[in-house]
């Protein structure tokens, strides 16, 4: 038996028609498993069911807005309607607004939190009542490194991840009883079309922080697929709680 095969697991993952989600999505629909991508930008989202459908992957598109109960409580339904199960969440969605905390105001305070922890805890509650029903799932969530340690301009992102390692744990505790396996990932600094914008605007920036890196280069997506697939699978069926830093060795030094 393989261990990390997800044949016939039913998967979501939220933002995964970009970047570090898109970068899960391959890794999972690669490991055999049927993946709903759930974002909120409609065509994005098609687009990238369409090019997955193209080589040959389970995939579709249901638009989503992470920030709105209703919005996530409608994906859903679609998907156990569709599909009858939910075996694994990936909460991927989030946004980051670079900017010092002196300067920060109230409603984009509340953009950040508001996806990146406020969703991310309802699409796990919503999610998570079908996977009690059925006493099994898999839960991942995406935190980052910055929940371990604080950049300059990234405050309130590292108050909502610090959040989202938290919860993970929170949630790992209280669901063990249902064979639910909750964990997160923590990517360190990744080259996600977003952050490549930011540092082609800040080349110095880059070069600093990598310089700090013991593998010597940021990741790119595809360095998240792997883990994603194990956290998945039954090879990490005694795992719970963690948030697994993949960040080149960063955090140590």
């Amino acid at each position: 038996m393989n261990m990390f095969d997800l044949s016939g697991k039913i998967a979501i993952v939220t933002g995964g028609n970009q970047g570090i989600g898109l970068g899960i999505t391959r890794g999972l629909v690669s490991a055999g498993a049927t993946v709903v991508i759930a974002n909120r930008r409609a065509a994005e989202g098609l687009k990238a069911a369409e090019t997955l459908q193209k080589e040959g992957f389970n995939t579709i598109a249901i638009p989503t807005d992470v920030s709105q109960k209703a919005s996530i409580a409608a994906m859903v339904k679609k998907v156990m309607n569709q599909f009858q199960k939910i075996d694994i969440l990936v909460n991927n969605a989030a946004v980051m607004i670079r900017k010092p905390l002196e300067e920060f105001e109230e409603n984009e305070w509340d953009t950040i939190i508001n996806t990146n922890l406020r969703g991310l805890f309802l699409c796990c509650q919503l999610v998570g009542r079908e996977m009690i029903k059925k006493k099994k799932g898999k839960i991942i969530n995406l935190s980052s490194i910055l929940s371990q340690i604080v950049q300059p301009g990234r405050g309130v992102y590292a108050t909502g991840k610090a959040g989202v390692s938290q919860l993970t744990r929170a949630l790992a505790l209280e669901w063990s009883q249902y064979n639910i396996n909750v964990n997160a990932i923590g990517p360190g600094l990744t080259m996600t079309p977003i952050n490549q914008k930011y540092f082609e605007d800040n080349p110095d920036e880059l070069k600093k922080i990598v310089a700090n890196i013991p593998l010597g280069r940021e990741a790119y997506p595809k360095d998240y697929a792997g883990t994603a697939v194990f956290l998945a699978s039954d090879a990490s069926s005694y795992i719970t709680g963690q948030t697994l830093l993949v960040d080149g060795g960063m955090t140590f030094v």
